[in-house]
C-alpha cells in the first residue's frame, strides 16, 4: 500500500546543517512539498537563526515559517561519535544541504568525498558566501554584502543619495529558490540518468542575484555603458515608476509593452499619443520620459487610488496600489489564493506565515507539523530510523553529542 501523497517529493529524506536563511528556507520549500527534511543541530544551541528578530515574548517570529515542515535533532558532527551517527543518517538520504564556509566539512572529514563512500547516490547542495572555487572562496559571505558584491545594490537608490540595499534578507531567500531548483533537478538527474549517481550543487551566494541581471552585462559588454542608480524601473519602459494619487497614496504602474501604453492612453483620453512621434513608440517615449513622465502623474492625481486603480484595471493596463503588510492582511485576493496560514506554536498558540507557492493541482503541499523545538526529534530519527537504544541515546546526551 502506498504511503499518503503529501507532495511530489513525497519519499524523499534530506539532511539539512545549514543555519539563517538561504540554504535552510530551500530547505524548507522541499519540505513544503512534501520531503523529509531533518534539520541537524548543534547541541544546546541550535540554528542562529532561533534568535533572530523579530520577536514576541522572546521567541523568534522567523522560525515558525522559515522552519515548518522540518524535524529537529542535536548532533555535534565535530566529536568522532557525531560523525558515525551522521554518516548512518547520510547513507539513508537523498539530499545533504549545507553552508560552511568551503573547506569546513572537508577539515571535519566530512566532505563529498567522503560521504559518497557511505552514499554514491547522495546530492550535496552547497551554499557558501562565494561558491566552491575562486580567490574569495574563504572569504565570510551574508546576504547584504553579497548583495552589493552581485552589482545589484549599485543600481539601487536616487543619483545624489548613497546606494541603498534591500530592507530585508533579498538575495538569501532568492538563493533559497536556487537550492530547491538545485536539487530537484540533481535528483531528477540521479533517477533517470544512465548511471544512479550523485553529485555536488555548487552555489555562491552573490550568484544568484547576479545572474538575474543579465541585461546589465550585455549592455556592458557592448555598450560600456555603466549603470548608475535609479529608485525605480530605469531606462527599460516609459512611462514607469511610482505615483502619488488624489488621496496621498501610491500606486506602481508600467508600460513595458506599446500595447500597454496604447490601452493607458485610451483610458487617459490622450489618444492623440499615440500618433504623436515623441509618443508612439516605447523608444521614442524613453527620450522623452520627462514629458511622458509629467503628462501620466499629472492625470493620475486626479483620482484616488481606489478610483483609479479601477479605472485602469477596465483597460487591462498593469497597475497596483502600494501594500502595506496590513493592506495584504484585508486583501481578498491574498485570502482567496490562501497565501497567509496559520501554523501552530508551542508558546503563542498560531502564529500566521506564509503559505504553499506554487499550487499543484496533482500533489500539492502542505504544512504538516510546526516547526520543530530544538532536539525534538531526537528519540524518532535516532531510535525509530537508526536504531538506537534509549539508553544509547541518553549516554550521547549525557556525552554532548546530541
Amino acid at each position: 500500500m502506498k504511503a499518503k501523497n503529501f507532495g511530489p517529493l513525497t519519499g524523499i529524506k534530506i539532511i539539512d546543517t545549514s543555519t539563517m536563511i538561504a540554504a535552510p528556507f530551500g530547505a524548507t520549500l522541499l519540505a513544503d512539498f512534501g520531503a523529509e527534511v531533518i534539520k541537524v543541530e548543534l547541541p544546546n544551541k541550535g540554528d542562529t537563526l532561533r534568535t533572530v528578530g523579530p520577536w514576541k515574548n522572546g521567541e523568534a517570529l522567523r522560525w515558525p515559517g522559515l522552519a515548518r515542515n522540518k524535524k529537529s535533532i542535536t548532533l555535534d558532527i565535530r566529536t568522532d561519535e557525531g560523525k558515525k551517527i551522521f554518516k548512518k543518517l547520510i547513507s539513508q538520504s537523498d539530499i545533504l544541504i549545507e553552508n560552511f564556509r568551503p573547506g569546513t566539512l572537508e577539515k571535519w572529514d566530512l566532505g563529498y568525498e567522503t560521504l559518497k563512500k557511505e552514499n554514491p547516490e547522495l546530492v550535496m547542495v552547497r551554499v557558501s558566501g562565494y561558491g566552491q572555487t575562486g580567490p574569495y572562496k574563504h572569504k565570510a559571505g551574508f546576504g547584504t554584502p553579497g548583495t552589493a558584491f552581485s552589482g545589484h545594490t549599485a543600481i539601487q537608490g536616487f543619483k545624489d543619495r548613497p546606494p541603498v540595499s534591500p530592507s530585508y534578507s533579498l538575495l538569501d531567500y532568492i538563493t533559497g529558490v536556487y537550492v530547491a531548483f538545485a536539487a530537484v533537478a540533481a535528483l531528477y538527474h540521479r533517477d533517470t540518468g544512465e548511471v544512479e549517481e550523485g553529485q555536488v550543487v555548487d552555489l555562491g551566494l552573490y550568484e544568484s542575484i547576479f545572474r538575474m541581471l543579465e541585461f546589465l552585462v550585455a549592455e556592458y559588454d557592448q555598450n560600456k555603458k555603466v549603470r548608475e542608480r535609479s529608485p525605480g524601473l530605469a531606462g527599460h519602459s516609459s512611462p514607469a515608476g511610482t505615483y502619488e494619487t488624489k488621496d496621498g497614496k501610491f500606486v506602481v504602474l508600467v508600460c513595458s509593452t506599446d500595447s500597454t501604453f496604447d490601452r493607458l492612453a485610451k483610458a487617459m483620453e490622450r489618444e492623440d499619443m499615440l500618433e504623436d512621434d515623441r509618443y508612439y513608440t516605447n523608444s521614442v517615449r524613453l527620450k522623452h520620459d520627462a514629458e511622458v513622465q509629467d503628462i501620466v502623474s499629472t492625470w493620475i492625481a486626479q483620482f484616488t487610488q481606489k478610483e483609479l486603480t479601477a479605472k485602469l484595471d477596465d483597460y487591462g493596463v498593469p497597475v497596483s496600489p502600494i501594500y502595506t503588510i496590513e493592506d495584504i492582511f484585508n486583501d481578498p485576493q491574498y485570502k482567496a489564493r490562501e497565501n497567509i496560514v496559520e501554523v501552530e506554536h508551542p508558546r503563542l498558540g498560531k502564529v500566521k506565515v506564509p503559505g504553499i507557492v506554487p499550487k499543484f493541482s496533482k500533489t500539492p503541499g502542505a504544512i504538516r507539523h510546526r516547526a520543530p523545538e530544538l532536539g525534538e526529534h531526537n528519540e524518532e530519527i535516532l531510535g525509530k530510523e537508526l536504531g538506537f537504544s534509549e539508553e544509547e541515546i541518553y549516554k550521547l546526551k549525557k556525552e554532548g553529542v546530541i
